[in-house]
């Protein structure tokens, strides 16, 4: 068996074999895999034009290619699928880290807040973001305000059913802390940021 031919069979077999692996597992590997098929691709190139009869060859390199290519589209998919996932799992644990354990993921009119919880939402997400304010972000930031605004609206709901005035006075409370604070570190998320993109 020729050189050439050798490496072109290696080739379709290595596009073979990786085209078996799971969507995980290419994921996982996906440089080390890209990297081998460019190898390999090099080597079954290298003495095509030295061949003669040279065309049977050129169409199982051409058939391998396809294959790949195929096989790249679908995982780059998957890739694609996943990471929307992972970012909306990260939106979910965020929010429920600032609205507490009865989040429900819905829409932004929060209709689970009620007159019996609403207070400790606001106590969950004040002294949650009290903790976090030196490590958020400034998308961060721009996400608490959203999630804040929308507490507030739903407040403007719960006090016509029956909010007592204890709880109120409380809430009110929570809102001041929350409102230089917010302010604060919003500014310097945004100055921090401009300061590292300066760096870059």
């Amino acid at each position: 068996m020729s050189k050439a031919k050798q490496n072109i069979d290696e080739y379709t077999s290595y596009v073979d074999s990786v085209s078996d692996l799971n969507g995980t597992e290419a994921n996982l590997n996906w440089k080390e895999i890209e990297n081998g098929y460019s190898n390999h691709k090099s080597m079954a190139m290298l003495n095509l034009n030295n061949i003669k009869k040279n065309e049977a060859l050129k169409i199982d390199i051409d058939k391998a290619t396809s294959k790949f290519e195929a096989y790249k589209v679908q995982i780059e998919e998957e890739m694609q699928q996943q990471k929307i996932q992972d970012l909306r799992i990260q939106k979910d644990n965020f929010r429920m880290s600032l609205l507490g354990k009865n989040y429900i993921n819905d829409d932004m009119k929060f209709e689970w807040i009620n007159k019996n919880n609403i207070l400790s939402v606001y106590q969950n997400f004040v002294d949650t973001t009290e903790a976090n304010k030196d490590n958020y972000s400034r998308e961060d930031w721009d996400e608490i305000k959203l999630l804040y605004e929308a507490i507030d609206t739903r407040k403007n709901t719960v006090e016509k059913e029956g909010l007592s005035s204890s709880d109120n006075r409380k809430i009110a409370g929570l809102k001041l802390k929350f409102a230089p604070m917010y302010t604060l570190n919003r500014m310097g998320a945004k100055s921090e940021e401009n300061a590292n993109s300066k760096k870059n």
